[in-house]
């Protein structure tokens, strides 16, 4: 579990500071408001059995991951949540949300698993979680898929260069009833080349063996039977509708017969979006249909689908890439000479605060404010575009002296930011002559 620290702050280990969250965080307000997604707040915690009846109970999330303890006050048994779309589908269903139609949602927050940290996974994580309820064609498949798209261009990745997706079908549950006996068979038949965790789940989820990274057991895991030999033809039409929606929209993909993602409610549609830049592990993002989930946890019967992202090892990507984000460096640093009358120092830079810039001024401490030399280095360090001085003589007339701090900064070269700086700075004498 990390704190997330300014630039600013000194850290030991290479995790993204606080302005590349924000820099995410409105990149993900921005694409999911083009698409009319609505946000909403869930509990961190929630009751475990949420988890076990949503996720499965044989599942690796389940057994060996989630943080769950006993309230002291009632005995009730209560987990720290380890994904989002539990949690989001027990609120629908609690609050009666899709009584007027459907819904399209997102939330991001920390999630927590208790499970081997490495390079951008962590025991407390952060994800985005954007989920589409009631709605049951393949159009919102798709649409799921291009609104990460279109993240991943706000953010400036590469579809196809940094990440790439992969799809695939898992069919409804008949079909998958008839797909999981096929699976016992054959690996009933190899029982002496399953590891512990394979042997365990033979009976109870078969399925989860084929996700299996055990490299002893990926020749006997690729001759397994695919479940695409057991899909009737309305699954297999629903998957060439999104396959034809993403062909239409010029996104190149990965059929992956093995992909079967980490919880036990998906149908369907199931997808990934990973990449080669973060080690072994490598995705970044993944969802797909859930059309049982809602009436498994309660409620009225209807469709779902959703994905999550996690958003460290999305920004470690970006980290990795250089990938260039806003400025968060201020526009204008006030620099204060000792013994500088201070109410009309701070009423002006209140006013141009008012207007849209951003403002740092120098603090001084018991001692004062420091010498203008100390200043004029902490202005630099800033990152600041310009350094507004108030000096003695200046105030008395109404003005203050403006300095460029960067290269280029006098005249034409100016860049816009620096160009409002300017403009604004043009009107101290009359703020002051208002403020006088």
């Amino acid at each position: 579990m990390n704190d997330i620290l300014p630039a600013s702050v000194p850290r030991t280990e290479k995790l993204p500071d606080s302005a590349r969250w924000q820099w995410f965080e409105a990149a993900v307000r921005k694409v999911l408001a083009r698409y009319g997604y609505q946000y909403i707040l869930t509990p961190i915690v929630e009751p475990t059995a949420l988890f076990v009846r949503g996720l499965g109970e044989v599942t690796d999330i389940v057994e060996k991951e989630m943080y769950s303890f006993t309230d002291s006050m009632n005995g009730d048994k209560l987990t720290l949540r380890p994904e989002g779309t539990a949690g989001i589908v027990r609120a629908m269903i609690e609050h009666n949300a899709l009584y007027n139609g459907p819904l399209r949602l997102w939330t991001l927050g920390p999630m927590f698993r208790h499970e081997r940290p490495q390079k951008g996974r962590y025991r407390q994580f952060h994800q985005l979680d954007v989920e589409a309820l009631g709605f049951a064609g393949p159009d919102v498949d798709a649409e799921m898929i291009l609104v990460a798209r279109s993240l991943w261009r706000e953010l400036g990745l590469i579809e196809g260069q940094h990440v790439r997706l992969e799809l695939n079908s898992l069919g409804q549950p008949e079909e998958r009833r008839q797909h999981r006996e096929a699976l016992i068979r054959h690996f009933e038949q190899h029982a002496s080349q399953l590891d512990e965790d394979a042997q365990r789940r033979l009976h109870s989820n078969p399925l989860r063996i084929l996700d299996s990274k055990n490299p002893a057991m990926q020749t006997l895991i690729e001759a397994a039977p695919r479940l695409f030999d057991f899909l009737g033809a309305e699954s297999l039409a629903h998957f060439d509708a999104v396959k034809s929606t993403l062909d239409a929209a010029g996104l190149e993909y990965r059929v992956n017969p093995r992909l079967v993602r980490g919880m036990d409610y998906y149908n369907l549609t199931v997808f990934e979006w990973v990449t080669d830049q973060l080690g072994s592990q490598g995705t970044v993002c993944g969802g797909g249909r859930y059309d049982g989930l809602i009436s498994q946890l309660g409620g009225k019967p209807a469709p779902a689908v959703g994905f999550g992202l996690g958003i460290e090892r999305l920004l470690l990507l970006a980290q990795d890439l250089n990938l260039p984000m806003p400025g968060t460096a201020p526009d204008v640093y006030a620099i204060v000479p000792p013994g500088t009358p201070l109410a009309p120092v701070m009423t002006t830079l209140e006013a141009l605060r008012a207007r849209g810039l951003r403002v740092v001024q120098h603090a001084g401490g018991v001692d004062g404010p420091g010498s203008m030399k100390s200043q004029f280095k902490k202005a630099d360090a800033s990152g600041a575009a310009w350094a507004l001085v108030f000096g003695e003589e200046e105030l008395a007339a109404g003005e203050v002296t403006l300095k460029a701090l960067r290269e280029g900064m006098q005249g034409g070269g100016a860049g816009a930011q620096s160009r409002q700086a300017l403009a604004q700075a043009a009107h101290w004498a009359a703020l002051l002559e208002s403020q006088a």
